[in-house]
């Protein structure tokens, strides 16, 4: 004997298949983006100069150490 399957019961597990990869695939391509990208350097105040309502970088990666 077989069991067919209902249309709305495969439709339902393919949709979250589905979902469940675009998820991995967003997640896959938030760590690749993450870890290849490089941003430049930004003016911005340096530590010790900065007035209130000012941020200044914790440490600068633009400046030899």
């Amino acid at each position: 004997m077989t069991r067919s399957i209902s249309p709305y019961r495969l439709a339902f597990w393919l949709g979250i298949g589905a979902a469940l990869l675009l998820v991995l695939g967003a997640n896959a391509h938030l760590v690749y983006v993450a870890t290849q990208s490089q941003p430049d350097c930004v003016d911005h105040v340096r530590s010790g100069s900065a007035t209130p309502g000012q941020f200044a970088a914790a440490r600068s990666a633009c400046t030899s150490r």
